[in-house]
């Protein structure tokens, strides 16, 4: 059954990875480039002042960098435990594949660490900020999902290593929103 379901895994990411056009690749590139978000974490910075006050903003950005090294860290943990080589080291898919970057990255992939950041920050974010701005969630649930499909289209993670990280991201960004709104409860702006 594990065997089925780690080559369906494979024939799925190859038909992924496989409608890539050079024409697109430099727009994937550019989303994958967790410094390219940056502007991003710049909006939600102030959107979090704004609604927050400078307390309760200190507070998310403790709160969040714990929240991205978690993620983080439990993808390291993850990788060097499950040990499922990326794509681009699995010698049956390795040459029939579109790699983007110009460079694999590490051994192995499971799971992401970016769809796993990005879908803990859009979980967080979009939980703490509902009700208060409109369509918030919304915006960081695609952004979120185009980080994660970026991964597979540029050719360094199959679809259960991106799929995965988005359950973790947004198992671990609900609970820190849970864990945020209460060590806030008793701090006034």
């Amino acid at each position: 059954m594990l065997e089925q379901l780690l080559q369906l895994d494979k024939e799925l990411f190859l038909f992924l990875n496989g409608l890539g056009t050079k024409s697109w690749d430099g727009f994937w590139l550019f989303i994958t480039n967790k410094w390219n978000s940056i502007p991003l974490y710049v909006v939600l910075l102030w959107l979090a002042f704004k609604n927050l006050k400078l307390k309760k903003t200190i507070l998310l950005l403790v709160t969040v960098a714990i929240l991205i090294t978690v993620t983080d860290q439990l993808a390291n943990f993850f990788k060097y435990g499950v040990q499922r080589f990326r794509p681009c080291h699995d010698i049956e898919v390795s040459a029939v594949m579109r790699l983007v970057k110009s460079y694999c990255g590490g051994k192995f992939g499971y799971f992401s660490a970016h769809a796993a950041s990005s879908f803990a920050l859009a979980t967080f974010f979009g939980l703490l900020f509902r009700g208060k701005i409109k369509f918030i969630g919304v915006l960081l649930v695609i952004w979120a999902l185009m980080v994660a499909y970026s991964r597979i289209y540029i050719g360094v993670h199959f679809p259960l290593d991106v799929i995965t990280g988005i359950g973790i991201g947004i198992l671990f960004g609900w609970l820190f929103t849970k864990l945020y709104i209460f060590t806030t409860l008793k701090i006034k702006a």
